[in-house]
């Protein structure tokens, strides 16, 4: 089966990599960066995973252009459905994608993190695939978690310390910062 995997950060792409290829799938990366913020940030990414990607014979299809405006404009005056929003974006995208690239299904790094809200993520992958009529291939690589990290760390991948956008930005340094006053 040819898959196509969507690719939030080369660190989130080590085990379920392994493990569809382990279960005899063709994959297929696409990176996706239009929620990533700042610049800054999505270049590291993508530079993580562009010197990664070609060490485990990996081929990649990137987004083109930087669409920060689109991303603000969807979430505006809805940040607290913030996470739906980008999960149906990028999912919509990759289906659309799977579908021209002729791929048998499509899914997601975001269902590698413990930090992300499956539930939510699978609603999102179910409604592209429905939409598009390319499957989204559901798996719970939660369990690979720690092996992934671990990996990373091994070959000193860039690893970043939120999932992109620039609200979880916002809370993982905020939040440190009121934890550190007295």
């Amino acid at each position: 089966m040819k898959v196509l995997l969507h690719i939030c950060c080369a660190p989130c792409a080590i085990y379920p990599l392994k493990v569809l290829r382990e279960e005899g799938m063709t994959v297929m990366g696409f990176f996706y960066p239009h929620n990533i913020h700042p610049y800054t940030e999505m270049r590291r990414r993508r530079e993580a995973l562009e010197a990664w990607a070609p060490t485990v014979d990996l081929g990649v299809i990137w987004q083109e252009g930087y669409d920060l405006e689109g991303f603000i404009r969807r979430v505006v005056f809805r940040e607290a459905e913030r996470c739906q929003i980008c999960y149906h974006h990028r999912l919509e995208a990759t289906a659309k994608l799977a579908r021209h690239g002729r791929f048998d299904a499509f899914t997601s790094t975001l269902l590698y993190s413990k930090m992300q809200s499956h539930e939510l993520i699978r609603a999102a992958g179910e409604t592209a695939a429905h939409e598009t009529g390319v499957p989204f291939l559901y798996r719970d690589f939660r369990g690979g978690w720690k092996e992934g990290i671990e990996t990373s760390k091994a070959l000193g991948m860039y690893r970043q310390q939120y999932c992109g956008c620039i609200y979880s930005e916002k809370e993982r340094y905020l939040g440190k910062l009121a934890a550190n006053r007295p």
